[in-house]
């Protein structure tokens, strides 16, 4: 595994850096970010993964281990696979891929070209634990715990699981809807609210 390019930048293209590397020019795929963070003829470092195919070795760089780290951990996701990972970062930050996990923002995830919102659902079921906590995140950033034990959480939460929606469907409607109740508003309320932020 390649984990780490350092070298003279050869050719730098909207996606793709060339670095010259022990007298070998490698082709790097990146984010259009990290491609015009480098500069022709100049030292650069980045972050690589190196991903094997039957007919192919690609090379993916990136300016953080953050986004090596996202890059590689959306990829256990069915479905997704390094084109859609590196697309992923292309628009949202490592920060802002881990909140819109965390949230279940499937709106900001729905920004990425390939990602609908079935997919994006797919990536908040199965992501939101892995990504809780990235590299270099501050603790500004870190989303607050969600009251787990109030009543009437419990009460939209029996509701939908008996509607067909999964309990951990249910739990990033919920979520949404929180402040919500803190404002008063009654278990029908919450329920209704609840449907329609799964109906999005």
């Amino acid at each position: 595994m390649i984990a780490s390019l350092s070298g003279t930048v050869l050719k730098v293209g909207l996606d793709s850096i060339v670095m010259g590397v022990g007298g070998v020019g490698m082709l790097v795929h990146t984010t259009p970010a990290t491609a015009t963070s480098v500069h022709l003829g100049q030292p650069a470092e980045l972050a690589t993964t190196l991903v094997v195919r039957e007919d192919s070795l690609t090379l993916y760089g990136f300016a953080t281990e953050a986004e090596k780290h996202v890059f590689e951990t959306v990829q256990t996701v069915s479905g997704v696979g390094p084109r859609l990972a590196l697309a992923l970062l292309a628009v949202l930050s490592p920060d802002a891929v881990r909140l819109a996990l965390g949230s279940g923002d499937l709106a900001t995830l729905t920004k990425v070209p390939g990602i609908g919102k079935k997919g994006a659902e797919r990536l908040v079921l199965e992501l939101r634990d892995k990504l809780g906590a990235l590299p270099g995140a501050t603790d500004a950033a870190v989303p607050q715990p969600k009251p787990q034990h109030e009543q009437w959480r419990e009460q939209v939460l029996e509701a939908l699981v008996g509607l067909g929606w999964t309990a951990r469907q249910a739990d990033v409607a919920l979520d949404k809807v929180a402040p919500r109740a803190a404002e008063g508003a009654g278990v029908s309320a919450l329920l209704r609210a609840a449907l329609q932020e799964l109906g999005r």
